[in-house]
């Protein structure tokens, strides 16, 4: 009996691998070994990737959080102690948004929780 090879799904896999390699340097956009190990190694930073912007963007607020509440002679950690012990619900991100993109709301919410 003759071997049965599925050429047109290996072809395709191939096809796709290297649509993926497009823009690579040297041998790793046209070589099928090669381009294969660098598309996987590029899946692989792009998952760490997606898991690292939400660790640094959570960073990032808080760094704008601790900025803007500085003007008022506070910390960032005693600001946010004192946001849960007046119960404000804002998390970070919008605490950050409204301190870089209005900072007279922000200014009030800061004058609430000092008392």
């Amino acid at each position: 009996m003759p071997r049965s090879v599925n050429a047109v799904a290996a072809k395709e896999r191939k096809k796709n691998i290297l649509k993926h390699a497009k823009g690579f340097f040297g041998r790793r956009k046209n070589v099928w070994t090669v381009a294969k190990n660098a598309v996987e190694k590029a899946w692989q930073y792009a998952y760490t990737g997606r898991k690292l912007k939400k660790r640094d963007m959570r960073t990032l607020w808080i760094a704008r959080i601790n900025a803007a509440v500085r003007e008022y002679d506070l910390s960032y950690s005693k600001f946010m102690h004192l946001c849960t012990q007046h119960n404000v619900e804002l998390n970070r991100k919008a605490l950050a948004d409204l301190a870089l993109n209005n900072p007279e709301a922000f200014k009030t919410i800061v004058e609430k929780v000092k008392g």
